[in-house]
């Protein structure tokens, strides 16, 4: 009786010994890999030739993880990149995303205008918000081509800036009366809300083909949809960088993401069925760039460039949200009387 708990016992060492040889096996190798320099993700990546990119190790596992939950993480990589002597480049990890950063402005113009570069990672919010449709988060081919290609035709040519040269003058000089009545009242200027409204409204009369009023109505849902949208491209999301925490939604990005999408597809789809039957009862001079706004152009080229209403959605959003990144800073001036 006595050797039956020893016989059944006796098989299980050599069992529990090889888990143990490989927990530690294991916990050597992650350590291992975390103090290469940049970190546990970039020790993954592949060998490259010459000497490596330096930078932190962070936190086992996390990485630089908390660089990144603060307000001013521009502030501390600026600081790293000092510390570590890395301003010309940076690498880092944070969670299984490799991160390189450049401090230095002459490699960071030289990234920027490499083909190499061009794709830009797709967070779950670009791909929840449709953004990764638009030439924002678009990867590099023939259908981002063809958005920039149609943007800087279309969009952006001298007779169309030109046609809508009236309406730019008249937001300036509204914007003018914003900031000397802020003046009058209050003696400083916070230039974050003026150079928003004027911006967006700009864009929209040239995008949408008409202005808002942003103290009621449709004005204030644009200006909801346009916050609501930054706000979901820049928050850290735990999902994008630790892939075993996708179903938790730990931030509740998704949520929030799915959520805008119906209402950003219900505002922008209206607008585009709008146009629609404006040009159905031939109230729109087709090709008549001083005139016709984006929607009309898209519309246009609904048939040759193969565009669905969901391509539409994703190319007219993008412009009020790289907008409001513009404009999102906060400006405060306080101008001598004699001003």
């Amino acid at each position: 009786m006595s050797s039956e708990p020893f016989a059944l016992l006796t098989p299980l060492t050599p069992v529990l010994s090889f888990n143990l040889v490989l927990c530690v096996v294991a916990f050597a190798a992650v350590f291992g890999l975390w103090l290469a320099p940049g970190g546990l993700a970039l020790a993954f990546s592949k060998a490259r030739p010459g000497p490596a990119i330096p930078g932190p190790s962070g936190l086992p596992i996390l990485g630089l993880v908390f660089a990144f939950t603060g307000e001013l993480t521009h502030r501390v990589l600026a600081e790293l990149a000092q510390t570590f002597t890395a301003v010309q480049l940076m690498a880092f990890s944070v969670g299984f995303t490799r991160f390189i950063i450049s401090s230095q402005p002459e490699s960071a113009k030289e990234i920027l205008s490499s083909s190499a570069f061009a794709d830009r990672p797709v967070k779950e919010s670009a791909y929840e918000l449709l953004f990764h449709r638009a030439m924002g988060f678009a990867p590099y081919g023939d259908y981002w081509r063809n958005l920039r290609r149609i943007s800087a035709t279309h969009l952006f040519s001298p007779k169309r800036i030109s046609g809508f040269g009236e309406f730019r003058r008249r937001i300036g000089l509204e914007m003018v009366g914003q900031i000397k009545d802020s003046m009058e009242r209050n003696g400083v200027v916070s230039l974050k809300g003026v150079l928003h409204l004027g911006s967006l409204n700009n864009v929209m009369m040239s995008v949408f083909g008409r202005s808002y009023d942003f103290s009621e109505g449709d004005g204030i849902e644009l200006e909801d949809l346009v916050s609501e949208g930054y706000e979901l491209l820049g928050i850290f999301n735990w999902s994008d960088h630790f892939p075993v925490l996708g179903m938790l939604d730990l931030r509740g990005v998704r949520r929030r993401c799915r959520g805008l999408v119906k209402r950003v597809n219900a505002f922008v789809g209206k607008i585009i069925e709008e146009h629609r039957v404006r040009r159905a009862e031939n109230r729109v001079v087709v090709g008549d760039e001083s005139s016709d706004d984006f929607v009309d152009v898209l519309l246009g080229l609904e048939n040759e460039n193969k565009l669905c209403d969901s391509d539409m959605i994703a190319v007219l959003w993008v412009f009020p949200r790289t907008l409001f990144r513009l404009t999102s800073s906060t400006f405060i001036f306080s101008f001598p009387e004699s001003i």
